[in-house]
């Protein structure tokens, strides 16, 4: 099989020359800045919701209250919080400015991206994958999002990048290649060591990150084809997962984490394939449709050429097994072992998709079918980025900052609040107040019993409302924040509660999808 990394004709060894010349690094860097401000164009806009709730409220934490709930939650988060600790401390926590990071790191994905593609194939693929990347409805969605997935995006591609070029430098020097670590100059062991490096510091970002071992496996296979590193791959690999062990530990040890999707209804490989990166129907049928066209063109029609349009065979199958194999091993593993996945989970192998989409747009001949290719895939990703970008873009229309400016305009110093409790802890109502506490100057929270940053948990500890009714005395007004799909039974055992204390409901507000009940005593 041949390929591009490796030197089996006088063609390949031209194309060594040419990715070694200038000037990619600043089409790359363009490419970077479109996906940022593509990502950042609108960000502010969605109010929060649950996941990014967390992030901001464990961030907004002491270190030490901080780290004592990492003992017992949200560990594998732990490196991205401790940063965002640092991020919000210089820049505050407006929507903005927490999902701004995210932008930036889908911007350094994107060159990264690029020059993956460039690294595999052509300049003319290279710049198309860029583009793709950076409006890929699951990337604008991930880049506008106070969570770490488009770090752990970032990380992923730039250590394939890593990854490409030791093998790239390996087979520059076959005669020399070593086959023990003590035949190892400096140059070499630096490189092997900033992979395993790097793929720790993936793994402290996201853990799933472990998943692009086995693509970096079959990657060594078919583009250090000959003489392969296997020894030094292995030991950068084992030596990344050995640095990434505690994390590890404590993703086990923290496990119950993840019983919610056990809850959730479980996702097919055809429901995949649609809403994992690309949100909508339309969408997914024409990138598959390019996906396909490149595996026909590359393994059927052009079989018997190296580089029909500008890669080869092997090239094409490693982009397709970081597209499958993740998502296989999730799909598969929540089937026989136990529920692990979630559409953003991932999110890293989008810039797999995106070169194999690009590759698939430059096996048309011709440059202006080509240009319409991509102007049609970009078409299609309107529709989702600018739901993406609406008021109510989160989480299936969060409403929470709506729900406290309408508050803020009615509330009065004394009056007390109670939020409905009835419901996940990531839609709760009264994260309405934490993530907009201005809107409550003066309220009393009549039913908390500790304060989440004073717990070693992610959330409020709260006592039901019969238990805190002596709280209520000298309270005129009530403001009872109800979540719509709540259970119906409970949420009106709040206002009966407060009916026997002598309240009536004054008037009722639905935002979205929070009910704001005022009651009021005579």
């Amino acid at each position: 099989m041949a390929s591009v990394l490796t030197h089996p004709v006088p063609e390949a060894q031209d194309e060594l020359r040419e990715h070694r010349t200038p000037g990619f690094g600043r089409v790359a860097t363009l490419l970077g800045l479109f996906g940022l401000m593509v990502s950042a164009a609108g960000s502010w806009r969605p109010s929060y919701w649950g996941d990014e709730a967390a992030s901001v409220l464990s961030a907004e934490r002491s270190l030490p209250s901080l780290f004592r709930m990492l003992g017992n939650v949200d560990a594998v988060h732990g490196t991205y919080y401790l940063f965002l600790h640092a991020w919000i401390d210089v820049f505050g926590t407006s929507e903005f400015a927490t999902r701004f990071p995210s932008a930036i790191a889908v911007g350094i994905a994107t060159a990264g991206t690029a020059v993956l593609a460039r690294e595999l194939t052509n300049m003319r693929i290279a710049v198309i994958a860029g583009v793709v990347f950076a409006v890929l409805p699951r990337v604008t969605y991930m880049g506008a999002e106070a969570r770490s997935f488009a770090f752990a995006t970032a990380i992923a591609v730039w250590l394939t990048v890593l990854l490409v070029r030791i093998l790239r430098a390996e087979a520059a020097h076959p005669l020399v290649r070593p086959t023990r670590w003590r035949d190892f100059g400096w140059k070499r062991t630096a490189r092997w060591t900033g992979y395993a490096v790097l793929l720790a510091v993936g793994v402290y970002m996201f853990i799933y990150l472990l998943l692009l071992v086995p693509v970096h496996a079959l990657m060594v296979l078919l583009i250090g084809r000959r003489g392969a590193p296997w020894l030094a791959w292995a030991a950068s690999s084992v030596t990344g997962i050995v640095l990434a062990l505690p994390v590890l530990y404590w993703g086990i040890m923290e496990r119950e984490q993840i019983d919610f999707l056990s809850r959730r209804p479980q996702v097919d490989a055809l429901e995949a394939a649609v809403y994992q990166w690309f949100g909508k129907a339309p969408l997914a049928v024409a990138a598959w449709t390019l996906v396909i066209l490149a595996l026909t063109t590359v393994f059927l029609i052009h079989r018997d050429r190296a580089r029909p349009v500008g890669m080869t065979r092997g090239v094409v199958a490693v982009m397709l097994a970081w597209m499958l194999v993740p998502s296989a091993a999730l799909l598969v593993g929540t089937e026989v072992l136990t529920p692990m996945y979630a559409l953003r989970y991932l999110s890293f192998c989008t810039p797999a998709v995106a070169i194999a989409i690009a590759v698939g747009i430059a096996c048309f001949r011709l440059p202006a079918m080509q240009a319409v290719a991509l102007l049609v895939i970009v078409a299609l990703t309107l529709p989702t980025y600018l739901a993406q970008r609406g008021e109510f873009g989160k989480n299936g229309g969060s409403d929470w900052r709506q729900a406290a400016e309408m508050l803020e305009e009615k509330v009065q110093p004394g009056d007390a609040v109670v939020f409905d409790e009835t419901i996940r802890p990531s839609r709760k109502t009264r994260l309405v107040y934490r993530m907009y506490p201005e809107a409550f100057s003066g309220v009393r929270d009549v039913t908390l019993a500790r304060p989440y940053y004073e717990t070693d948990f992610l959330w409020d500890e709260v006592l039901p409302l019969p238990d805190a009714v002596d709280r209520l005395s000298g309270i005129q007004t009530v403001w009872l924040l109800q979540f719509r799909g709540s259970r119906q039974n409970t949420s009106q055992a709040d206002v009966s509660t407060l009916e026997q204390l002598g309240f009536s409901v004054a008037e009722s507000t639905r935002v979205h999808r929070t009910e704001i009940i005022e009651m009021t005593r005579q």
